[in-house]
């Protein structure tokens, strides 16, 4: 009897604690005898194995072993509970199981999908909720490279858009490919402008009162004004972008500027438009065709442009 007692006063090991918890590891230590000599061999210390528990198929499998009283499970699962053993083996080939304790990982902090979320679905108080948390950069890009500022202005997504820059979103912050919000309101009309109300213009009016970049260039080199002559002939657009500051007489790769382009297009009221700003008719482009001679090769073709 003396003998079992001294053997488990001198191997006193094991009984496994909870240490810091994250929403993805669980620290788990444990304790060991205090007359470990380390000069010793490696087969005179006390190993350590530590299991966990698979829930479904009520076995354990082993996840660590060594000599140490200390190990980190990674990569678990946020919310999630779960269990771990300690099997200790002695020096003299005597072993051990401990009682199991179970544990549970934190909820998943907020991140940059989080944000993301909130922009696609148009949720103002998940937006100010996960913006308030001051954990995810209001800058983050997705998958795509999209800052939730660029992702609202292409949903029109107002209201998001305010909060979004009340929060410090870069008005001029521009992709890996260097299109900034405004090259995209103007690039994506058919998710911008819907045929009822071009309702997306309180969104370009905010961009534009916080000092959004107005001639800002994409891979084309066109800029947004040159993109309404291009694709939408928005006057409402044009208007603003011009009011804020656009190039009436920009030009393209090619030598093209807005006025040739809408002129081709047959956009009738933002040949006005751009004419009364101050458009350039004389300017050329690389093929030496100026405003007049668009102008007639439009008549020619039998177009009602006038």
């Amino acid at each position: 009897m003396d003998n079992i007692f001294y053997f488990i006063f001198k191997y006193s090991s094991g009984v496994l604690t909870v240490g810091q918890v994250s929403h993805h590891s669980i620290e788990l230590t444990w304790t060991r005898e205090n007359d470990t000599n380390w000069t010793d061999e490696p087969k005179n210390w006390t190993c350590f194995i530590l299991e966990q528990k698979n829930d479904r198929k009520h076995t354990y499998k082993e996840i660590h072993k060594g000599y140490n009283t200390r190990f980190t499970v990674e990569n678990l699962e946020p919310k999630t509970t779960y269990t771990f053993r300690l099997k200790v083996t002695w020096p003299c080939g005597q072993q051990r199981y401990y009682p199991s304790v179970s544990a549970s990982t934190e909820k998943e902090p907020l991140n940059g999908r989080n944000l993301h979320n909130a922009v696609l679905r148009s949720d103002e108080l998940e937006l100010c909720r996960v913006l308030q948390s001051i954990k995810v950069t209001v800058d983050v890009p997705d998958k795509l490279d999209f800052t939730p500022l660029m992702v609202a202005v292409m949903k029109g997504f107002t209201s998001g858009v305010q909060i979004l820059v009340r929060h410090g979103a870069d008005v001029n912050k521009k992709t890996n490919s260097g299109k900034d919000r405004l090259a995209f309101l103007q690039v994506l009309p058919a998710l911008l402008w819907n045929s009822c109300a071009g309702g997306h213009l309180p969104v370009l009016h905010h961009l534009m009162q916080d000092g959004c970049e107005v001639d800002v260039r994409d891979d084309a080199t066109w800029t947004p004004l040159m993109i309404v002559s291009v694709m939408t002939g928005d006057t409402a657009v044009a208007s603003l972008l011009i009011t804020a500051g656009a190039d009436v007489n920009v030009q393209d790769r090619d030598g093209k500027t807005p006025l040739m382009v809408a002129v081709l297009n047959n956009y009738e009221h933002l040949v006005k438009i751009l004419l009364d700003r101050g458009a350039d008719p004389n300017i050329q482009n690389q093929v030496r065709t100026s405003y007049n001679q668009n102008q007639k090769a439009v008549r020619a073709n039998g177009e009602t442009f006038s």
